[in-house]
């Protein structure tokens, strides 16, 4: 790694340890940031949509990240103490039954009222129609991510890395959704 990586890293870390909401807030702001604009790229608009962009890195500072702390903290008060493959097995289970159905069904409402600014009706009946789907394809996935952050994810890196496979998570779903217009098109 070269210096300047690994200067930042370790003043990154300082500030993990010593501002770790604030911290993991900024992050999870500047990870959908990007995963917003690259994925703006890739649907192929001609001039990116500022006011898109800063609405997602609101949801990831002001949401995402604060609810990534809280609840990973809140895992640990459970299952304090427990480890191995069965307390890893019931945090994934209690993620999956809670906060998974409630984070997709938030995101859904925030990205329709306040990203697109559609009204109430339109966004109730697109999250009806929609959020089974979405729900379903999150359970395909999402375990296995919570797996491996329960299982080998120190507490302090669990909402960077939650947040980096969510900004991966969301150019896919944005990839799957051209395809599919894409092939409606044709």
């Amino acid at each position: 790694m070269s210096d300047i990586a690994q200067e930042a890293w370790r003043k990154y870390l300082i500030q993990l340890q010593v501002h770790p909401l604030r911290t993991k807030a900024i992050t999870a702001g500047c990870l959908a940031g990007c995963s917003d604009l690259i994925a703006q790229k890739i649907s192929g608009v001609k001039r990116i949509q500022l006011r898109r962009l800063l609405l997602i890195m609101l949801y990831g500072f002001a949401y995402s990240g604060p609810f990534g702390h809280f609840l990973h903290k809140v895992m640990d008060i459970i299952f304090r103490e427990k480890k191995g493959s069965k307390t890893v097995a019931k945090k994934v289970l209690l993620e999956q039954m809670t906060s998974s159905p409630w984070n997709n069904f938030f995101f859904m409402m925030y990205y329709g009222l306040v990203v697109e600014g559609r009204p109430w009706g339109l966004v109730r009946s697109k999250v009806r129609k929609d959020y089974p789907s979405v729900q379903l394809t999150a359970w395909r996935f999402w375990p296995i991510v919570g797996w491996i952050n329960y299982q080998y994810m120190p507490l302090q890196f669990r909402v960077l890395f939650h947040s980096f496979v969510a900004s991966c998570w969301a150019i896919f779903l944005n990839l799957k959704a051209r395809s599919s217009v894409a092939i409606k098109a044709a």
